[in-house]
């Protein structure tokens, strides 16, 4: 069955050499093939790359042969070692004004072995295994980082957008900007102006034609058009100069301070690793909308990526190339043509070798106004509103803005740290700033803590709980995220003491973050449990349903008074949740209705929101039976929007081309597989299903109701039951308890047969898009079961031997 995972190992003990009829055949050699959809995808991530390789090698003053050296490196070397399969590496307009700043101060040799030696402290790093720490620094700082080096890049650029000459600083740019102004040269600016018109006016091309033609990178289209316009006009421009490849300087030995080269070398890795690591999760998240797309291309290793991207580090700065990291612009395109695997990426830096020795002729044609038009624009780009809308919602728009000013006054590495220190600082002032009031009404004390509650806080809190008088009731409401354990033991201690004095403490307050201690909102008392779960009005604990994490609400209990009396008024009956919140009458629908809409509904409506925004994309369809015993998004720990589910009564498929008179499972698996792209469909039987044991006690003859007509798709799950020469191991290895729970179990792998003729199922198997899965449900021991097989035989194995999401 092709269904079935096989469970049973190879005894190395056993020897085969005495049975050669029973020996396997010789595994043939494994051919290499690419996709069609790697093809091309590669092509136009290659139109893209190439111009801004050279546009970026222009701008940091390097030969422009290493901006292609570090492109083809980058896609073959990274591409195959790297831990994304989907992200594209090579020369990144990140990286301008560090590479830059390194040719100017130490000359490109140097620059070279700086970037060897970054590779290395990117394996070493890889090898500690420390790429997600990479991802705690605050985004506040990365896109401040981004957004200092959009301008450098930005304001450099400029100047040779009007014909004259980038200075080595932002501000020596600044000042140099109005003389450069006085002497315009108009063929220069009219070049750029029409690559930034290309740059902006392609994308936009309305209608069916435009539809088309944007198929075409605008980077190429700009570059290209700006060069032809340029030849045609016979214009006198300085163009892009590819001297032989035999003169191409490459690494040499560092040469310079100890402390500036080892200043440069971790700058180059900072740099190249965070913008690889967070660049490696976008494309994650790209590919997570994509379809059918295998998961492998789905998750990135982000060690295995820093090791990759140190290892194309040392061979691209040996070879003399510019550094490189993962590029975000590249790695879109690259998701967006339908990449597959990363093969595209490789074959994107063959197309860059083979671009570097064939189209010389060609790419000599590229007026370099045109170059830095295009760089001027990615810098532009740097510079996110989305990003600073991000910052000042959350409020980090001053670690923001220093880091920008940092980076662009003072540079890269002294701009990180100073947004570091602030991020710092940042998070030390919220930390601190706890504002605790009292106030009395009607006779209660009412003391509110809005903020964090840590030991900063504590000396204030204490002060402000010891103006409660003796005796008093008093109600502690806490607005925060989070409580430690110095301020949970400094209100617990004063909570006892109160109540022991005779007064009355009730604390209230729904946090996300707590983690030694909260209130339970009803019974006045702290929580030990540790619990970071709100408590709602019920006194029910909730979970958020999330995706593939089910909702749930357990009791709490109220804590005894002094008196002996449950704490807290209002406190809900033994009726659960839902029955407490609507009284021990009227109808149990109506009731959980009401405790969904109280209780649920607000954890989940931001989900529910997400899903009715961008629709259902399933990656299973979970096909079971009816019985109100199997609650799907409990046993598979499951919420909105995971699973595509089909139940009727027998979890039967009717084979195509039966009448059966109801199409609606036929037309629920066409749905799935060809519109949904659902990766594997689970068929799920259960313990006492009914229909079984309707199959079993069927009358020969009888009225034809519509539950005879629909079971009769079970007859074939009968003979295979009936087959005393097909061996059953039962569940985990036990037989069957008896004739129902065999006939259930053989109707499982009975309906992946049928699953396998409906034409839609067949084609994606064919195709490898789909996996077929039988599972089946013990009631009474709430155990699940993977179908699995080896030798013919039919076995269900515990759920934890076998991965049913594989």
């Amino acid at each position: 069955m092709s269904a079935c995972v096989p469970t049973r190992a190879a005894d190395p003990t056993r020897s085969t050499t005495n049975h050669p009829p029973h020996s396997p055949p010789p595994t043939p050699p494994r051919r290499f093939r690419v996709a069609g959809a790697d093809v091309s995808a590669s092509i136009a991530v290659f139109l893209i790359a190439l111009p801004l390789s050279l546009g970026i090698a222009l701008a940091t003053g390097a030969p422009l042969q290493a901006g292609l050296v570090a492109a083809a490196v980058g896609g073959l070397v990274a591409g195959r070692l790297g831990g994304s399969a989907l992200q594209v590496s090579g020369p990144a307009a990140g990286l301008t004004v560090v590479t830059a700043d390194l040719i100017h101060r130490y000359g490109w040799r140097t620059t070279c072995a700086i970037t060897v030696l970054a590779g290395l402290t990117q394996i070493g790093l890889g090898c500690l295994r420390v790429a997600r720490t990479a991802l705690a620094v605050s985004p506040a700082i990365v896109h401040g980082m981004l957004a200092g080096i959009g301008v450098t890049i930005a304001v450099a650029q400029l100047h040779i957008v009007i014909g004259g000459t980038p200075q080595s600083s932002v501000l020596a740019n600044l000042h140099a900007l109005p003389a450069q102004l006085a002497h315009l040269r108009p063929a220069a600016l009219s070049v750029s102006t029409l690559t930034l018109a290309l740059l902006l006016l392609w994308p936009r091309i309305p209608g069916r034609a435009g539809h088309l033609l944007r198929k075409v990178p605008s980077a190429l289209v700009a570059v290209a058009g700006a060069t032809a316009a340029a030849s045609l006009a016979g214009l006198t421009l300085p163009k892009v100069a590819l001297p032989a490849w035999s003169g191409h300087a490459l690494a040499g030995l560092p040469e310079g301070p100890v402390l500036g080269l080892a200043t440069a070398v971790l700058t180059i890795t900072l740099v190249c690793s965070v913008q690889s690591l967070l660049g490696a999760v976008a494309a994650d998240k790209l590919a997570a909308g994509r379809p059918g797309l295998p998961a492998r291309a789905g998750r990135s290793d982000l060690d295995r990526e820093l090791l990759g991207q140190g290892a194309a580090n040392i061979v691209s700065g040996t070879l003399g190339g510019l550094p490189v990291a993962g590029v975000a612009v590249r790695t879109s395109a690259n998701v967006k043509a339908g990449a597959l695997s990363r093969n595209s990426t490789m074959l994107h830096g063959v197309l860059v070798v083979v671009a570097a020795l064939l189209m010389v002729p060609v790419l000599e044609l590229i007026p370099l106004a045109s170059l830095a038009a295009l760089v001027m624009a990615i810098g532009i780009q740097m510079v996110s509103l989305h990003h600073i809308r991000t910052v000042t919602r959350h409020r980090e728009v001053l670690v923001y803005a220093v880091t920008t000013l940092g980076v662009v006054l003072l540079g890269v590495l002294q701009g990180v740290t100073l947004g570091v220190a602030v991020a710092v600082s940042v998070a030390l002032n919220r930390l601190a700033r706890t504002r605790i009031t009292r106030e009395e009404k009607e006779g209660v004390h009412h003391v509110h803590v809005r903020g964090q509650l840590t030991f900063l806080a504590v000396p204030r809190l204490s002060r402000v709980l010891h103006l409660v008088p003796q005796g008093a009731d008093a109600v502690v409401e806490l607005d925060g995220s989070f409580m430690d354990h110095a301020a949970y033991e400094a209100l617990q201690d004063w909570q006892k003491t109160h109540t022991a004095q005779g007064g009355s403490v009730e604390v209230t307050g729904r946090r996300a973050g707590v983690r030694i201690g909260e209130p339970t909102g009803l019974s006045g008392q702290l929580s030990e449990a540790g619990d970071d779960e709100p408590v709602n009005s019920t006194g029910c604990r909730c979970r958020p349903w999330t995706p593939w994490r089910n909702h749930q609400c357990d009791r709490v209990q109220p804590a005894p008074s002094p008196g002996g009396h449950p704490g807290g008024s209002g406190a809900p009956g033994p009726g659960g949740c839902a029955a407490a919140a609507s009284g021990p009458s009227g109808h149990e629908l109506a009731r959980g209705i009401s405790a969904f809409q109280r209780d649920t509904a607000p954890l989940v409506r931001g989900e529910l929101a997400r899903l009715a925004r961008e629709g259902q994309r399933p990656a299973q369809l979970f096909l079971t039976c009816a019985d109100s015993r199997l609650v799907t998004s409990m046993i598979t720990s499951s919420g909105p929007g995971d699973l595509f589910v089909v139940r009727n009564v027998g979890n039967l498929v009717p084979p195509p081309g039966q009448e059966s008179g109801d199409d609606s499972v036929a037309a629920a698996i066409e749905y799935a597989v060809d519109v949904l792209n659902v990766r594997s469909i689970t068929v799920c039987g259960h313990s006492g299903c009914g229909a079984m044991q309707a199959l079993l006690n069927a009358e020969p003859t009888g009225a034809r109701t519509p539950l005879k007509r629909w079971l009769r798709h079970g007859l074939p799950s009968l003979e295979r039951m009936a087959d005393t020469g097909r061996p059953w191991r039962g569940l985990a290895g036990r037989p069957p308890a008896d004739a129902v729970e065999r006939l259930c179990l053989a109707n499982v792998v009975q309906q992946l047969e049928h699953l396998r003729a409906h034409e839609s199922v067949a084609r994606a198997l064919r195709h490898g898009e789909l996996e077929l899965h039988g599972m089946y449900f013990h009631v009474g021991e709430a155990q699940a079961y993977l179908l699995s097989g080896a030798d013919g035989e039919e076995l269900f194995d515990h759920v934890g031997t076998a991965d049913l999401s594989a």
